[in-house]
């Protein structure tokens, strides 16, 4: 038997790209701003993570350009080892200092930081407690860890505490949630989740990746949003959204990123971030707290974006953030969608199962602070226009 012949491609794959439907991968020629340039043409970008807009702030891109200048390329060497700068002692001080906890670790990408994060606090006699629609990130930290893992319906209170009445007492028992979920946009019920939580004794982390930046005071993320920071007993987040760069970070109480940092093997076993990344993610920070008229922005083009969609009758959800999915179903009729959204101008992301739910393929959306109201007019005539010409809008 040949190992490799998994390898052969997948049928849906295979389909989609005879269709000509293939949406992935798709190479951009320019900064990821509102507007992009693929093949030569400019193209509406309402499928990024960067929401408040900062990767074309003139700060971050001096920040990352000084920090080269300084430090080189790269750190060529794990934290642990020879990868430590004093810029990243510096990032995790304004982190910790941000989300209000007492300490915090910058890791090289977010989904280490799940990763590492999880593997290293859900030990043999513990339980991790997880949403089903929580991010893979988390899926996998949960494979890596020696806890069992059990999984409730999504946002379903009764499920969860159906599982933690089960446990109460037998394990020690871990939540985790993302704050945001980020396909949907929806929200993680953390008021009836801390309920819970102190209830039956267990521990709270929470995924923040789409949240920081977006929702609460300041953008200080979901637990904040809710009035909950002291709640929650570790945040993961990551770099490679608001912050306009790439890495992730865990912040908690100082004894917890202590025993993290040394027992977190993709923590251990990464280089460390570049200078550059950890440079744009602290001026990104500086932006947030001092420049609040991005967050405002973004919330009114938001407004704008799900009222336009809201009144073509396209199925949005219940989103709740900057993250508007449009619902379709049917993996092929999604991605035809997709295909002649962006063959008009509009390049949004397709996302099918195991990303969602089988049969609940959609076009995932997201606003971003620095679309303008044409950019807004312009995308919603484009979702109009091929939407009555699939009959997908009535």
């Amino acid at each position: 038997m040949d190992p490799f012949a998994k390898c052969e491609t997948n049928p849906r794959v295979k389909q989609a790209r005879a269709l000509g439907i293939y949406p992935y991968f798709v190479p951009l020629a320019s900064e990821s701003g509102p507007e992009v340039c693929v093949d030569g043409r400019s193209m509406l970008m309402f499928g990024s993570n960067n929401y408040l807009g900062l990767t074309q702030h003139p700060r971050v891109k001096a920040a990352a350009t000084a920090a080269i200048a300084r430090y080189g390329t790269a750190c060529t060497g794990s934290r642990s080892l020879n990868g430590s700068l004093e810029l990243h002692e510096v990032l995790e001080a304004r982190i910790a200092r941000f989300t209000g906890r007492e300490a915090a670790l910058v890791f090289t990408t977010g989904f280490q930081a799940n990763l590492g994060t999880i593997a290293a606090l859900v030990g043999r006699d513990d339980v991790a407690i997880i949403d089903r629609a929580d991010h893979a990130s988390i899926l996998d930290g949960c494979r890596l860890a020696f806890g069992e893992v059990v999984k409730y319906r999504h946002n379903d209170m009764d499920d969860l505490e159906r599982l933690l009445a089960r446990y109460a007492g037998n394990k020690g028992m871990v939540i985790i949630v993302d704050g945001v979920f980020s396909m949907h946009g929806d929200l993680a019920n953390l008021p009836e989740i801390v309920r819970l939580k102190r209830k039956y004794e267990a521990r709270l982390i929470v995924d923040d990746a789409h949240g920081i930046g977006v929702l609460g005071p300041g953008g200080r993320g979901t637990a904040a949003h809710f009035g909950l920071e002291d709640d929650v007993d570790v945040i993961v987040g990551t770099f490679s959204k608001s912050f306009a760069s790439t890495g992730g970070f865990l912040a908690a109480d100082a004894r917890i990123v202590d025993y993290v940092k040394h027992a977190a093997r993709p923590f251990l076993f990464s280089a460390s971030i570049p200078p550059a990344q950890a440079a744009t993610a602290l001026a990104a920070l500086d932006i947030m707290e001092s420049e609040g008229q991005h967050f405002k922005q973004l919330w009114a083009n938001l407004d704008c974006w799900k009222a336009g969609l809201g009144a073509l009758n396209l199925d949005i959800g219940r989103s709740e953030t900057p993250i508007v999915p449009i619902v379709i179903g049917d993996d092929l009729t999604m991605l035809a969608f997709w295909r002649n959204l962006f063959d008009a101008g509009l390049f949004v992301n397709a996302a099918v199962a195991p990303a969602v739910e089988p049969g609940n393929a959609l076009l995932r959306t997201s606003c971003m602070a620095t679309h303008t109201e044409e950019h807004l007019e312009r995308a919603l005539e484009i979702v109009r226009e091929v939407g009555h010409r699939l009959a997908l809008v009535r």
